[in-house]
């Protein structure tokens, strides 16, 4: 695990625990369907996650880049993999996507520094 990683799994877990801390069940419940569904199913965890980072890439959330490529590497995507779904997210999302490309690199490169 690299700095980046450490850091941002920190806050996430912080402010997850924030947010379910609260009795709002409809921030509950959305928060266990987002995790249901990247579950085994018809598709492979590694799948939803190479998916979930296309998506996360296109809808240009560079905290979400962040997790999907976190959960996509426990899942053994490898760099190949990793550079084609980059390039499958610029195509569909445009140049406006190439900025979280390169933190997503980035942050790629930290989470592999090990």
């Amino acid at each position: 695990m690299g700095k980046k990683s450490a850091e941002f799994n920190q806050y996430r877990s912080k402010m997850n625990d924030r947010i379910l801390g609260h009795p709002n069940k409809t921030l509950k419940r959305f928060f266990s369907l987002d995790g249901a569904a990247y579950e085994q199913g018809a598709l492979p965890v590694k799948t939803k996650e190479m998916l979930g980072l296309v998506a996360s890439l296109v809808l240009r959330c560079d905290d979400c880049v962040s997790y999907h490529i976190e959960k996509c590497a426990e899942n053994g995507m490898t760099e190949e993999e990793f550079f084609e779904i980059l390039a499958i997210g610029n195509l569909v999302g445009g140049s406006i996507c190439i900025p979280h490309s390169r933190r997503a690199v980035d942050y790629w490169d930290d989470l592999k520094q090990d």
